[in-house]
């Protein structure tokens, strides 16, 4: 349940700077608002994904866990 609230509340960050980014260099409402939609809603989805494989890490010794377990990054 944790992992979904702070997905939203991550989602719905990412939208509003998206927006202004694309809005300030762009100058267009349209464009930002496109960019808006499409980038974060992507991010947002590999953000989740990330937390999964995070949250997975320690219950398991799956080979996802241990990939995640010696990323260097």
């Amino acid at each position: 349940m944790r992992t979904g609230i702070k997905t939203c509340t991550f989602a719905m960050t990412h939208f509003c700077v998206a927006f202004s980014v694309a809005w300030l260099l762009t100058g267009s409402w349209v464009v930002g608002g496109l960019i808006a939609l499409v980038e974060p809603a992507v991010n947002t989805l590999a953000y989740l994904i990330h937390e999964h494989l995070w949250e997975s890490r320690g219950k398991s010794g799956s080979r996802s866990s241990r990939l995640v377990a010696g990323c260097a990054c």
